[in-house]
């Protein structure tokens, strides 16, 4: 379906948009669909159809698409699943929400979200919980994003600390001199990173599982699940370790390229039995490495939020790392 945005704009404040130059297309069923016209982007991993598709959803999924007709673009997305009288972005995945091409001005962002409401309401959608991205992927996305939901009404339902590595400086020159220590400590011991091949993620997943429960802890996915990640994404999924002299794992992590710019330190673990060596800062300074040499401009260390609430020790620990801080938010309507 496709109609302009103008005529869905209705409960917003007139727009200075010629009824041409942009519309919303809504695509609607089991699967979510890729969009008509190309994108004037590039979208993250888990904005995909290839990857929502793989979140477990029973009940019908939409996608809504903002084009430019004048550029045959599509400009904006935005994926959500159905749920009993709201609509989820995500449903299982870390992040949802709506990815913007850069230029897209305050006016038509506003706009793009109203039609979508609009929508969605028209379909028996009243409420929405969206999980955003952090900041950090996008500073001025996000900073547009975050107006547009307020101003149509939306309420920041949680607020999370999102830390990050930039990968245009040296990885030791951000260190806190403790971690430095133990970087050179591992060193000096024989210890070294390396990237893993796939087929050793049966025991890579129990030895992420047993590091979990030292610390009361579940891993989030299924190792069926991961597998089938690894099988569909071998370009965006990388198992890398850290080994000790004897060439035992000493610290391990899934990382997830969620696109051409960002690395996510999506797993990391480490047995207690090594507290005294903390390979994880070692594990990091290769991820650093792996994502400068290909390009990429920030490591994603992942929010410091457990079901209990934030781990103080987690969080210093990243800002040990050097680690930046960025938002990352929830909105309900």
């Amino acid at each position: 379906m496709l109609f302009p945005l103008s005529v869905s704009a209705a409960f917003v404040e007139p727009l200075p948009l010629p009824n041409d130059q942009y519309a919303v297309r809504v695509q609607a069923g089991p699967q979510h669909e890729a969009p008509a016209l190309p994108l004037a982007f590039e979208s993250f991993l888990y904005l995909r159809p290839a990857h929502l598709n793989l979140q477990r959803h029973a009940g019908e999924r939409l996608t809504f698409y903002l084009e430019d007709q004048a550029a045959g673009r599509t400009v904006a997305q935005l994926p959500v699943f159905s749920g009993t009288a709201t609509a989820y972005s995500p449903w299982q995945a870390p992040f949802g929400s709506v990815q913007l091409a850069a230029g897209l001005s305050a006016a038509v962002v506003r706009a793009f979200l109203a039609a979508v409401e609009a929508e969605l309401s028209a379909r028996g959608l009243p409420h929405a919980h969206i999980r955003s991205y952090p900041f950090a992927y996008d500073p001025a996305g996000s900073a547009l994003l975050t107006q547009a939901w307020q101003q149509l009404g939306y309420r920041v339902a949680q607020a999370e600390l999102n830390n990050h590595l930039p990968l245009n400086t040296d990885f030791e020159a951000r260190l806190h001199p403790s971690e430095r220590r133990r970087l050179h400590k591992c060193r000096r011991h024989g210890f070294r990173f390396e990237q893993e091949p796939p087929y050793l993620l049966p025991l890579a997943y129990e030895f992420l599982a047993r590091c979990r429960q030292e610390k009361g802890q579940q891993l989030s996915l299924e190792l069926a699940r991961l597998q089938e990640l690894f099988r569909l994404f071998p370009r965006e999924h990388f198992l890398f370790s850290v080994r000790d002299a004897a060439g035992d794992w000493a610290a391990l992590t899934v990382a997830i390229q969620v696109n051409s710019e960002v690395l996510y330190n999506f797993y990391p673990a480490s047995p207690l039995a090594y507290n005294a060596f903390s390979p994880v800062v070692l594990l990091n300074a290769g991820l650093h490495h792996f994502g400068q040499a290909n390009g990429m401009r920030l490591l994603d260390l992942g929010t410091s939020t457990l079901p209990t609430g934030l781990n103080q020790s987690l969080l210093q620990f990243k800002r040990h790392l050097g680690g930046v801080p960025s938002l990352r938010l929830i909105f309900e309507k």
